[in-house]
């Protein structure tokens, strides 16, 4: 890849990460609680983890590897 496509894979790579790893610190916490968390729940918070200072950078990248990232989480919890 050149220059700027390996920096939007490197930047997607890692909104996905931190995605994914917000995603299970939520669900593992809800475990905690005895209460499960679902896709769409997931999906939910995502929308409002975008809408945070701190992380509206999730918005700089494609949204689909994001949901994808749920979607496999929510694989590994089923």
């Amino acid at each position: 890849p050149s220059d700027a496509q390996a920096a939007e894979l490197s930047r997607t790579f890692g909104c996905v990460r931190k995605v994914y790893n917000l995603a299970l610190a939520a669900r593992t916490q809800a475990w905690a609680r005895q209460v499960r968390v679902n896709y769409n729940q997931t999906s939910a918070m995502l929308t409002a983890w975008k809408k945070t200072g701190e992380l509206a950078y999730l918005n700089d990248v494609s949204s689909v590897p994001l949901q994808q990232a749920l979607r496999h989480l929510q694989v590994a919890f089923t």
